[in-house]
């Protein structure tokens, strides 16, 4: 009920996922007053969705303290509670980023081991399959050394089960390369991440900058929320420019037309390449259950790539192997700790 579309395009998206996964089953939580005309355009569906009726819908402007108090009843608490409750194994979402992070926070808890949950989106890159993973992008604006090593390892089990990475490359976010830069968390998370990239699996390239998110020289860039939510809409803001740009170049006059009808295969697969929509939703880490948020305004295309992402989250047991992971890279960083902490006293 929380698209910016509407829920016409949820559905849309519901329908082009069950003809790709013919083996899933899903619950759709809103009003069944608006939902059951939309679903009934689909009679073959019947017998794959079960409707969850809500009479209340969380909207953008509501806040998420609110949301926290009064959100019972509404539609994406019901959704939620799906997952809470075992009946589904992922949350999807369209709906008030702020309002869905809360109420999963007090619906699912925290993973054990885990101080603060992370939001990851996908970022256009010049790796092979076409993207890099970046996260923290906007769940909590802080993260201390231990946080940003948590992040680490959550980042690395979602780049092998959701892009198929056997050993990813982890870098840190940072003002430059060099050890002596950045705050002191950094610096501090830049020592212990070289100690528990062996337990995480992964390999620690160390720090990057911001010309490096987009490169292959990484696949899971690490950062807090406030400087990973800046560097994202940064990115969407830069992206939108320069395609209006492209826009006006090539409506500037009847050769500009022309020069555009000339590359417009160029142009095609230049914009397949950039489809944000075929990577769409961002994934809550490090909660007891696996949510995704995709974005408010996103098409039946753009919803459909989410339920993929759950779906293939949920196939591989992303779940119960983010959280082995994350107690195995804690405990790796204590002894850590440890060792850093005899060899000073020695």
């Amino acid at each position: 009920m929380g698209s910016d579309r509407g829920p016409g395009a949820v559905v849309a998206g519901l329908v082009l996922s069950a003809v790709s996964l013919p083996d899933a089953a899903f619950l759709l939580h809103g009003d069944s007053a608006v939902l059951s005309p939309l679903l009934a355009r689909h009679p073959d569906l019947a017998d794959r969705v079960t409707l969850r009726h809500t009479d209340r819908v969380v909207t953008m402007n509501d806040k998420p303290s609110q949301v926290m108090r009064h959100g019972e009843g509404t539609s994406m608490w019901s959704c939620i509670d799906a997952v809470k409750n075992g009946e589904a194994t992922v949350a999807v979402s369209c709906g008030n980023t702020g309002a869905l992070m809360a109420v999963a926070m007090i619906r699912l808890r925290k993973l054990p081991g885990v101080n603060r949950p992370a939001i990851a989106c996908m970022w256009p890159s010049r790796n092979p399959g076409g993207f890099n993973v970046m996260l923290d992008v906007g769940a909590d604006i802080k993260a201390e050394a231990a946080d940003l090593i948590q992040y680490a390892a959550m980042g690395a089990s979602y780049a092998r089960n959701g892009m198929k990475l056997t050993r990813p490359r982890v870098g840190l976010l940072n003002v430059g390369t060099e050890e002596h830069k950045g705050r002191a968390e950094l610096k501090e998370a830049n020592e212990q991440l070289a100690l528990a990239a062996e337990a995480g699996d992964y390999d620690y390239v160390g720090f990057v900058e911001g010309g490096d998110l987009p490169s292959d020289r990484v696949d899971v860039i690490v950062s807090d929320g406030f400087t990973g939510n800046i560097a994202l809409k940064t990115a969407e803001g830069t992206a939108k420019l320069i395609s209006d740009f492209m826009k006006e170049a090539f409506n500037a006059g009847i050769l500009s037309k022309f020069a555009a009808l000339l590359a417009l295969n160029s142009l095609k697969r230049l914009q397949r390449r950039m489809d944000p929509r075929r990577v769409n939703g961002g994934i809550f880490l490090g909660l007891n259950g696996t949510v995704i948020k995709s974005h408010g305004s996103a098409d039946e295309t753009g919803v459909a790539a989410a339920i993929s992402l759950a779906y293939q989250l949920s196939s591989a047991g992303f779940l119960e192997r983010l959280a082995a992971r994350v107690a195995s890279t804690g405990r790796a960083g204590q002894d850590a700790v440890v060792d850093a902490e005899g060899k000073s006293s020695e």
